[in-house]
């Protein structure tokens, strides 16, 4: 069975602040915080979203 090493993250928009999207991530190969263009449903426009706690 495979180790589940690649945690749920939540994407939060840098404009709304408003979580819109979960990804999951390898933290041995990307050490820091993502850092994503995605649509914001809520802004109707694509905007850097963040991973948030």
């Amino acid at each position: 069975m495979p180790k589940r090493n690649r945690p749920f993250v939540a994407l939060e928009c840098t404009s709304c602040h408003n979580r819109n999207y979960t990804t999951n991530k390898n933290p041995k190969n990307t050490t820091d915080r993502l850092e994503l263009e995605k649509y914001c449903k809520h802004e109707q426009k694509v905007l850097t979203h963040k991973e948030s706690k």
